[in-house]
């Protein structure tokens, strides 16, 4: 696995300095260290960081919360690290969109596979969400060729072949996308 730059967040300075060692032992970076759950989403937010580790319970702001603001702007995947294993705090960590759940104490080699699972998981939500929006931009522009061919069709007594044809070729001429010609023809007619 790469070098990874990475957040810890834990209000116990003793784990921190443990998992700092831990981390870089295996050849990652600590680029930033919290001791609370507000600081830890400020540094995320300044800090271009892979991944983020933080333990649940730290004042100010619990690690969860701090987990779902950090996910919620996709800064980076959380791995949380933690004491506690109640069910209400893993139900917390689910909704929080966490990527790992470790309970301490934690051994390296427990580590090591949460991480690649961790960073695993984040880059594949990732590529879903870049193809949802790129299907979504594609279902918008046929939408929007469909409503200028029915234009076309209607103002200038065009067949479906021939507006689609046509929208096609001012697309090349123009060096422009179907997309922009369509809404150019749209605009035009609401004009």
């Amino acid at each position: 696995m790469e070098s990874l730059r990475i957040l810890i967040a834990d209000d116990e300075s003793i784990i921190r300095l443990d998992l700092r060692k831990t981390l870089e032992s295996m050849g990652h970076r600590v680029v930033a260290e919290a001791t609370d759950g507000r600081s830890a989403v400020e540094l995320a937010r300044k800090n271009e960081l892979d991944l983020a580790i933080l333990d649940i319970r730290m004042p100010e702001m619990d690690g969860l919360d701090a987990a779902k603001i950090i996910t919620e702007e996709k800064i980076c995947p959380v791995l949380l690290l933690t004491a506690y294993s109640q069910q209400d705090l893993i139900d917390r960590a689910k909704e929080a969109g966490v990527f790992g759940y470790l309970v301490k104490p934690f051994k390296e080699a427990d580590l090591l596979p949460a991480i690649e699972i961790a960073i695993s998981r984040y880059k594949e939500l990732e590529a879903l969400e870049k193809e949802v929006s790129s299907l979504q931009d594609k279902l918008e522009t046929r939408k929007l060729v469909d409503r200028a061919k029915g234009i076309l069709m209607d103002k200038r007594g065009m067949s479906e072949q021939e507006a689609f044809r046509w929208i096609q070729l001012q697309s090349m001429n123009a060096r422009k996308s179907m997309r922009e010609v369509a809404e150019a023809i749209i605009l035009t007619q609401d004009v």
